[in-house]
Order: C-alpha cells, then sequence, then structure tokens
C-alpha cells in the first residue's frame, strides 16, 4: 500500500532526488555542461513519463496521509498542471541548450538549480495547506531569483535578480501575514477544511478570512505581473538570460494560477463576490497598462516582458468569471494557459537562439529584412506573434475565443469588451515585428549574427511551432485529428476531480 501511494508521488520525487543528484555531482570535473544538460532532460522525460500513467484519469488521493495527513494532494487536477510545468521544463532545456553552450560562463550548478525550481513549481500544484503552498513557493522562487543573476558578469543580471528578490520576500511575507488571518479566523490552514468551516460562519464576522484571503491574493496579483504589481516584470524579465525569461513567463505563471485556483475554487467560494469590483479594476488597468508599455517599447524581449502583462489581464477575465460560469470559465482558464505557454516558450526560445550575442537581434530594428535572410526562422517567429495576437487558425485564437465567451456567459460583456480592444490594440505592436521582416530590405547592421538550423534547439521551436497552429484548426480542417476538444475535455476532467473529496 505505501509503495501504491508513492506511486502517486513520483513524478515529484524523481525531480527532487534529480535536483540533489546533480547538486552532489556539480563539482566532478569529468562531467561537462553538455552531460549535464542531458541529464536534466532525462530526469525531466522520466519524471513526465511517470506522471502520464494518472493522466486522463478522475480520481483524488492523499498519499501518506501519515505522514503529511492531508498537506500533499494528488489528483487530476495536479496531475494536469504537473503535466504542464514538465513540459515547460522540458521545452526550457531543449530551448537553452543552444543559449547556454555559447554562454560559456554557465556553470553546472546552474541546472541543478533549475530542477529545484520544478519541484517546488510541482510541489504548489499539490499544496493542500497554505504553509506547504508558501514553503513549495519559496522553493521555487529562491530557486529562479539565482537563476536569474547567474550571469554575475553582467550587472543588468545581479540588478534583475536583487530586484526580484527584494520585492519576492514582500510578497511572501504578505502570504504568511494571510495565512496568520486565516488561521485565526478559521482555525486551519488545510485546504477543503478552510471550506468547509467558512460555510458554517457565513452570516457571521468573517473580517478575519477576508483581510487573510486579500494578502493572499496580493501575492497571486504579483507573482503573475497584475496591475498594479507588474512595475518588476519588464526589468526582471529583460535582466533575466532569456531562457529563464520564457521560464518565468509561461511555466511558473502556470504553476501560480495552479494552486490559486484549487484555493479560490474549493475554499473562497463563499465569499469570492467580495472582490469582483476589485477584480474588474484591476483588469482594466492591466489590460491598458500592459498595452501602454508593450507599445512603446524598442526592445522585442521587453515588448514579450509587457505583452506577458496583458495576457494576464486576459487570463484575470476568466478568473473573475468562475463564480458565475464555473466548469467553462475554469477550463478556459487551463487552456489559455496551454496556448499562452506554448506561444511565449516559442517566441523566447526562438529569440534566444537567435541572439547568440547581447547585444544583436534584439530591437525591432534588428529584425528588418529578417524573412530574407533567414525565412524559417522568420516564419516560426510570425506563428507566434499570430498566436499572442489571437489571430484565427492558431492556439492563442482559440484561448481567447472561450475566454471571451465565458465573460458574456457570466455577464462581464464589458470586460470581455475590454479583452477585445486590448486585441485589437496588440496587432500594432506584433505584427510590427511581422511587417519588419516581411515588408523591409534586410538589416546591414555591422555584425549582425545569423544563425544556423542546426541541433535540437530549432527542432523543437518548429514543433511548438506546429502546435499552435494545430491547436488552432486541429479539429476543424482534419477530421478525427485529436485537436482542441481533446484539450478542453482534459481540462474539465481536472476541473471535475478537485470536488471529489
Amino acid at each position: 500500500m505505501q509503495w501504491i501511494q508513492l506511486g502517486y508521488l513520483l513524478p515529484l520525487i524523481i525531480v527532487g532526488a534529480g535536483a540533489i543528484i546533480l547538486m552532489l555531482l556539480s563539482p566532478v570535473e569529468r562531467l561537462s555542461m553538455e552531460r549535464f544538460s542531458l541529464l536534466t532532460f532525462l530526469i525531466l522525460l522520466l519524471a513526465l513519463s511517470a506522471n502520464f500513467y494518472h493522466f486522463g484519469e478522475l480520481f483524488t488521493a492523499f498519499p501518506l496521509q501519515e505522514i503529511f495527513s492531508k498537506m500533499i494532494i494528488v489528483d487530476s487536477y495536479s496531475v494536469y498542471f504537473d503535466a504542464l510545468i514538465l513540459s515547460g521544463a522540458l521545452v526550457t532545456s531543449l530551448i537553452g541548450t543552444h543559449y547556454f553552450q555559447d554562454k560559456r560562463h554557465f556553470k553546472k550548478e546552474f541546472f541543478s538549480l533549475f530542477l529545484f525550481s520544478v519541484f517546488g513549481m510541482m510541489l504548489l500544484v499539490h499544496a493542500n495547506e497554505l504553509l506547504s503552498a508558501f514553503i513549495a513557493l519559496e522553493i521555487a522562487s529562491l530557486a529562479l531569483y539565482v537563476m536569474i543573476g547567474f550571469q554575475k558578469i553582467h550587472d543588468k543580471r545581479v540588478e534583475a535578480s536583487y530586484q526580484y528578490l527584494v520585492l519576492g520576500s514582500i510578497s511572501g511575507a504578505f502570504f504568511l501575514l494571510g495565512t496568520a488571518f486565516i488561521y485565526a479566523g478559521l482555525g486551519t490552514t488545510i485546504l477543503g477544511d478552510i471550506g468547509k468551516a467558512l460555510d458554517l460562519l457565513m452570516g457571521k464576522d468573517v473580517s478575519l478570512i477576508i483581510i487573510g484571503s486579500t494578502f493572499v491574493l496580493v501575492t497571486f496579483l504579483f507573482k503573475i505581473s497584475a496591475f498594479p504589481f507588474q512595475n518588476w516584470t519588464i526589468d526582471v524579465y529583460d535582466g533575466s538570460p532569456l531562457p529563464v525569461t520564457a521560464f518565468m513567463a509561461a511555466t511558473f505563471k502556470v504553476a501560480i494560477f495552479g494552486f490559486v485556483l484549487r484555493l479560490m475554487l474549493i475554499d473562497l467560494d463563499p465569499i469570492r463576490d467580495i472582490w469582483d469590483t476589485l477584480f474588474v479594476v484591476i483588469i482594466i488597468a492591466t489590460l491598458a497598462y500592459g498595452t501602454f508599455l508593450a507599445i512603446i517599447q524598442e526592445s522585442l524581449k521587453r515588448m514579450l516582458a509587457a505583452s506577458s502583462i496583458v495576457h494576464t489581464g486576459y487570463l484575470l477575465i476568466a478568473f473573475v468569471s468562475i463564480g458565475y460560469a464555473g466548469e467553462s470559465a475554469s477550463s478556459s482558464i487551463i487552456y489559455y494557459l496551454i496556448a499562452y505557454f506554448l506561444s511565449a516558450m516559442g517566441a523566447f526560445g526562438l529569440i534566444s537562439y537567435i541572439a547568440a550575442d547581447e547585444h544583436i537581434r534584439v530591437t525591432y530594428e534588428d529584425f528588418r529584412g529578417f524573412a530574407h535572410v533567414h525565412p524559417y526562422m522568420a516564419a516560426m517567429l510570425s506563428i507566434f506573434m499570430l498566436s499572442l495576437a489571437g489571430i484565427p487558425s492558431t492556439i492563442g485564437f482559440v484561448g481567447k475565443f472561450y475566454i471571451f465567451t465565458g465573460a458574456i456567459e457570466a455577464g462581464y460583456t464589458f470586460l470581455a469588451v475590454c479583452g477585445i480592444i486590448a486585441t485589437f490594440i496588440s496587432i500594432y505592436y506584433y505584427f510590427k515585428l511581422i511587417a519588419l521582416m516581411y515588408f523591409y530590405p534586410a538589416c546591414e547592421k555591422e555584425g549582425a549574427y545569423i544563425p544556423t538550423l542546426r541541433g535540437i534547439t530549432p527542432i523543437t521551436i518548429g514543433v511548438i511551432a506546429i502546435a499552435v497552429i494545430w491547436g488552432g484548426i486541429g479539429n476543424t480542417f482534419i477530421a478525427y485529428f485529436p485537436g482542441v476538444d481533446f484539450l478542453i475535455d482534459t481540462a474539465r476532467l481536472s476541473y471535475m476531480s478537485l470536488f471529489i473529496k
């Protein structure tokens, strides 16, 4: 029986053990960076394979209750998010191969930190208790702080790491303070028990729970770069190594939403209406300010960082719709996370492959005429831009369609209209890159670097580009071909498992 219960946690155990093993092996000189990269990939692939054993099943389990009580949960929901996090980590390791080979000042310890961050993110979606969630969040965040500033020779790396460390620590303090208030008001920090205790208190004074939950939501809003906690995003994303930026922008956001959705749907449902007006203001401000920041950027990396704030606004539209369109709104969030994950990971990955030098191919002007000298890369980058803009026949369009229709069903037509307006405006800064690549003569900037398509990185990026198109046309043009319906059905299954106890 113990072995069966350990089997539920096998992906988590593999990643955690792998991180420790790589840390212990890092002083071994005979093991090169390339071998460490391969070991990291194999560990993640093994964990993902183990995760697929329960993928698609409807179940809920609390493994090793005599040790963990109900602090750790394994269900269809956590398995689904594990698959997303591990896939994001795998893609990051593949798209970063070329980057790490070129940047020789990276050390082998980086890969151990990377696995520790993945472990923290996985533990976060398995957390069924607030303090466990805080520990998981800090494991993931601390590893990211070091990964951001790993290239100590670059001042902007160290500055970005320090900025994220200070602000992230403050947001973590809010989480702890909120947990203390919730415990003071309810006498428990276990998810599920919080909801039951809150139901018994309805009609009485629940101010402590409201204050505590608001503090927890502050941490959530900070981590996903929502207004007014978004000011760190552009500088930190711009200062981070490109593969780390891709990992933060896509995978970490998946993990954060994985936990907060569980908290809001199970425990804070009775008082969720309290924040509706606040969330409406936050969504409008996030969309407006993120759009403004994206328009004024000249650096492509900073534009993508600013646009990630806008995509947070789209996700929050579905988030606020949960109370009135529960299953459809929740599954639309889960699906849009996949859409944004693929599009952002592909865009950041391709830029990291192209930018072999920190001062080459980083601005819009650097990509002038890029399609004339490297048409395949330009085509892939265009696909990612089209998906981020929500153009039909891409997975980004389908994701936004589900979010906006869910908002209209929930009675938030105004928010849907705001999201559509932000989408139309986003066409400017996404299509600006496409226009420069295709409709202008090639850039003759001295020292311009044009990499050749070789190695695993461009293959990985090409597969992501195909997935972006497949997600947009899967069941539309190709009969009996698995596509959007499969992804939505799996997202709904993970949502249903939240209510099995």
